[in-house]
């Protein structure tokens, strides 16, 4: 996949990937951003809910690839897009989500509030530009770079784990630990903004190279069933994921303690989500009478499946209790 850094550098992607009439697909927030494609369609929906994907697909008739520019429901949208057309895709990601790296896609059925997705995306390049960050709103900022985290985390051992996608989620981490606090601290930083981005970029090549565990698997199932933002529900949820993993891969988690600089790996995930605005599920409105139903739905996510510790409906509930 092409990976280039700078705006000015999409011309060239867009022609090294054969795409002279592109479809921008992006949310209303970047209408006014000045881009080399042919066609514009500004409806991406949060979770990329279906009635998006399903007008985005029709609207790239004629196209000859997609341009996807936003954040994880953007860039998702997109990629479900290209899975039903087979054209190629080149993500320009707002935030810190990851997920231009991967060629599968969640989507949401607002009317049965449940997640699915799919794969088959064509990937074809990746433009970052720190620059389109620097506005992006607090809580977006931390909730997508703990997503990142989480990316880095469980990539380390998830069943699938590798050498190679190790060392990307632990230099994932090593920067999101460290710029993380700085962005919070001072969102118009444009050096900590790009040193956060290329942590991202890491984590999101951890995520390719490897896959999804339990915090995630948590994450999905609450945002399909509330429509709640992923990023927030993966700060959340990455702690309790860590802690019952633990007593089976202690030494994967120690790795991820070394990156982020110190011996108490879950702790400072907990801090660094306090730090973004996020705690508790009953914060985001997730009524506690439900909790056993999400659990349910959790243990069937595909990313149960390579989580290292088994874990059926009763214990998953009880880490839903542990954060509620």
């Amino acid at each position: 996949m092409i990976v280039r850094w700078g705006l000015a550098e999409l011309p060239g992607v867009l022609e090294e990937v054969g795409a002279e009439r592109p479809l921008l697909i992006s949310t209303e927030r970047w209408r006014a951003l000045d881009l080399p494609v042919a066609g514009r369609f500004h409806g991406a929906q949060s979770h990329a809910e279906r009635t998006g994907v399903e007008a985005a697909t029709e609207q790239a008739a004629g196209a000859d690839g997609l341009v996807a520019l936003g954040g994880g429901s953007a860039i998702d949208t997109a990629k479900a897009v290209s899975a039903a057309t087979g054209l190629p895709l080149v993500s320009i990601p707002t935030t810190y989500a990851g997920a231009e790296w991967t060629a599968y896609f969640g989507t949401r059925d607002a009317a049965t509030g449940t997640k699915g997705g799919g794969g088959g995306a064509h990937l074809a390049g990746i433009v970052y530009e720190p620059r389109l960050t620097l506005e992006l709103p607090r809580g977006e900022s931390g909730g997508t770079a703990m997503n990142a985290l989480a990316h880095c985390a469980e990539a380390l051992y998830v069943l699938n784990r590798n050498d190679e996608a190790d060392l990307h989620a632990l230099a994932g981490a090593a920067l999101i630990g460290t710029w993380l606090p700085p962005v919070l601290a001072e969102s118009h930083d444009l050096g900590a903004r790009t040193e956060l981005l290329r942590g991202a970029a890491e984590a999101g090549a951890a995520l390719a190279g490897s896959g999804l565990a339990l915090g995630h698997a948590m994450a999905q199932a609450l945002g399909g069933r509330y429509g709640l933002p992923h990023g927030a529900l993966n700060a959340i949820s990455l702690p309790p994921a860590l802690r019952y993993n633990e007593p089976v891969a202690a030494g994967e988690i120690a790795r991820f303690g070394e990156a982020l600089g110190t011996d108490d790996p879950v702790g400072r995930t907990v801090e660094l989500a306090r730090l973004a605005g996020f705690e508790r599920l009953r914060d985001l409105g997730v009524p506690r009478e439900d909790l056993d139903e999400v659990a349910e739905a959790t243990a069937q996510r595909p990313a149960m499946r390579l989580n290292p510790r088994p874990a059926g409906p009763a214990e998953i509930e009880e880490l839903l209790e542990s954060i509620w």
